[in-house]
């Protein structure tokens, strides 16, 4: 994070605006708004920024800029032509630690100016840190459409009743709690039909009827393979309600900042021989953080009840009776499949595919292997790396060709993915050149084959586009 998104008061604050022409017009109209006490200064001023900043109670300085008009000033706004100017009102304001923002100079900047969505009192600013002022101006448009003026009216109407919610709740979770189920109930409905009076007294309700929570609840949510792109609509909206996260190894970190800042994260990751938290201390964390009242989201990467445990992390909790809830994820087998470029499936080349677990709980490969060796059949070894050479030589000893195509995928769906193709025969020895790193899935089938064709995610991005 290059800037920190800050939102500051103006009103009634001197602020120094340099330059006259129209994208000093532009950013005084935003001071204005904000309630600054514009100083201008520059040779020529056009006639309607110089009648804005007069109405606003202002000056207009024409003339040469010079660094005794930074005395007692709040914030600096450098928007002229002159590449030099600009540096040196940047300079001066720096060696007095002034805010500055430089137009279309991000180098030369402390602060930036973003693309504001207004719904007063309610602002969301968008900024890309000077990088693209386009992107950000597109976000904002997109942004623009989904959000209504009317969220403005929400706003009012939750300050007018935050001491009364205050005051009815003593603990600060009871209250967010509270918040949750209001904005997104029917008392907001009421808002943006206009009803503002009928909302008032429906809140007022709510208020005298409200119970302080009795008990927690968990969330067991699929993060999916990695790309946090795939994560399900429910499994975001629950992970932002949550209090605390409890998360793995496997879950991306992109997924974890999905969460809300203010709730408290857990790490319980586990790799192969090293649990940072052991399963059943995982277990009672779930349950002493849900008996404390809490909202408990348990991350875990691809999907909770495919080789993730989840069922053994909701058992204890069924025997418990805390209320929980099961958010599928998209799994790895899955989702590093399509972005590899290979169907699990292919009518051409196989009518079944069979999930395997690379290890067992005592860490053997005790596996059916003369089930596995069907011809026509897609096999996925999750957690297999280590297991890789005993893999190979197992499938092939009962009966499987040596020349079948097999694939190990290296942290898919991730910008980090690769990709290494080779046969039952040679994998081990080609896993020597081109060495892959956990967490991995292995691929073994017919299907593997289809890659070379259909690798569209390698393929978008040397292309360059976003992927």
């Amino acid at each position: 994070m290059e800037f920190l998104p800050l939102f500051t008061d103006l009103r009634n604050k001197p602020c120094l605006l340099v330059g006259g022409g129209q994208v000093a017009l532009r950013k005084a109209r935003l001071l204005c708004k904000a309630g600054a006490k514009l100083r201008l200064v520059a040779h020529e001023i056009l006639p309607e920024l110089a009648t804005l900043c007069l109405n606003a109670g202002g000056e207009c300085i024409r003339g040469d800029y010079g660094d005794h008009l930074l005395d007692d000033v709040f914030l600096v706004i450098a928007a002229t032509d002159d590449e030099e100017l600009n540096k040196r009102v940047s300079e001066a304001c720096h060696g007095r630690h002034i805010p500055v923002n430089v137009v279309d100079n991000p180098d030369l900047c402390s602060v930036i100016l973003p693309a504001i969505i207004d719904r007063s009192p309610l602002i969301i600013a968008v900024s890309s840190g000077g990088k693209s002022p386009v992107l950000a101006r597109l976000m904002r448009s997109r942004l623009e459409a989904s959000i209504p003026a009317t969220y403005g009216r929400l706003a009012h109407l939750v300050g007018s009743f935050r001491d009364a919610v205050k005051a009815r709740f003593a603990d600060i979770d009871d209250r967010r709690h509270f918040w949750e189920q209001t904005l997104q109930g029917p008392i907001a409905e009421m808002v943006f039909a206009g009803k503002d009076k009928v909302a008032s007294d429906m809140l007022s309700e709510a208020i005298a009827k409200a119970e302080t929570s009795s008990g927690g609840e968990v969330y067991l949510i699929g993060a999916g393979p990695g790309d946090p792109d795939l994560m399900t609509f429910k499994a975001l909206r629950l992970l932002q309600r949550a209090d605390v996260v409890l998360y793995d190894r496997l879950v991306a970190p992109a997924i974890v900042d999905m969460c809300r800042k203010d709730a408290e994260r857990v790490y319980v990751g586990k790799a192969r021989a090293d649990h940072a938290v052991p399963q059943q201390d995982i277990n009672k964390l779930l349950v002493k953080y849900a008996k404390e009242g809490k909202k408990v989201a348990r991350l875990k990467g691809g999907d909770p009840f495919i080789f993730g445990r989840g069922g053994e992390e909701i058992e204890e909790l069924a025997e418990e009776k805390i209320p929980f809830q099961v958010v599928p994820g998209i799994t790895a087998a899955s989702g590093c499949a399509s972005y590899s470029g290979i169907p699990l499936t292919h009518r051409d080349y196989a009518q079944s595919v069979r999930f395997v677990t690379g290890h067992l709980k005592d860490h053997s490969l005790n596996l059916p292997w003369a089930e596995l060796v069907h011809p026509n059949q897609t096999v996925v070894f999750y957690m297999g790396l280590v297991g890789l050479p005993s893999i190979c030589e197992q499938l092939i000893a009962h009966g499987r060709g040596a020349d079948t195509p097999i694939a190990v995928i290296q942290q898919g769906t991730t910008p980090e993915q690769k990709v290494v193709v080779a046969t039952l025969a040679t994998m081990v020895d080609r896993l020597v050149d081109e060495p892959v790193r956990a967490p991995t899935l292995i691929i073994v089938g017919e299907v593997v084959s289809l890659r070379e064709k259909l690798a569209w995610f390698e393929l978008r991005d040397l292309a360059g586009s976003a992927v």
